[in-house]
């Protein structure tokens, strides 16, 4: 039987190393697939990743075990990225957005995307490219609202998780996650009437 998260943070915080360890394995994917949904960016998400579990590791005093460990973590987590996102958010969305709209033709790979493409079904090249346009909508979203967003339907907490992680109430969470699935339906769908 696996010891709860409990149980491991208090054998953490009696000098167990390994039981850390353990924490990070169990919650290693999820976590980093949230930081990266959350940053945009897949390098800003594991940097993310490792100054959360570093921040982890030395505030573990502050567990007290109240909640859950996991949303414990995930409000490091959305802390973390959202001292860090700030900092950057100006350069970042300008680097992203540069990097997105850079035309095939400046790649030395297009020909390969090319081949790529016509290799893939239209209805899978199609949802490819639905996949890519919601992504970029995410990405471009205010950060209260991406982080929201991205804990509720990706994460799957529910809103009082959410409050708890993001530090609000569960009516701020309702309120954001409404803003950006309003936002994502203007921006989705100025996309596909462009076309």
């Amino acid at each position: 039987m696996e010891p709860s998260d409990e149980a491991l943070m208090t054998a953490h915080r009696q000098g167990d190393a390994a039981a850390f360890g353990q924490l990070v394995r169990r919650y290693a994917d999820s976590l980093l697939g949230y930081l990266v949904r959350l940053s945009g960016d897949r390098h800003c998400g594991e940097d993310l990743f490792q100054e959360t579990f570093g921040r982890a590791y030395h505030k573990a005093g502050t567990f007290d075990g109240r909640g859950t460990f996991r949303g414990w973590l995930y409000a490091i987590a959305t802390r973390t990225a959202i001292d860090s996102l700030r900092k950057r958010q100006r350069e970042r969305v300008v680097t992203s957005l540069q990097q997105q709209t850079n035309s095939e033709e400046d790649c030395p790979l297009a020909g390969c995307l090319a081949d790529a493409k016509a290799t893939l079904p239209p209805e899978a090249a199609v949802r490819a490219e639905q996949a890519a346009q919601v992504r970029l909508a995410v990405a471009e979203l205010p950060l209260r609202q991406r982080a929201a967003l991205v804990l509720a339907y990706y994460e799957g907490l529910s809103y009082k998780q959410i409050a708890g992680t993001l530090g609000c109430s569960v009516g701020t969470v309702k309120t954001q996650v409404f803003r950006a699935l309003r936002t994502l339906a203007t921006r989705l769908e100025a996309v596909g009437g462009a076309k």
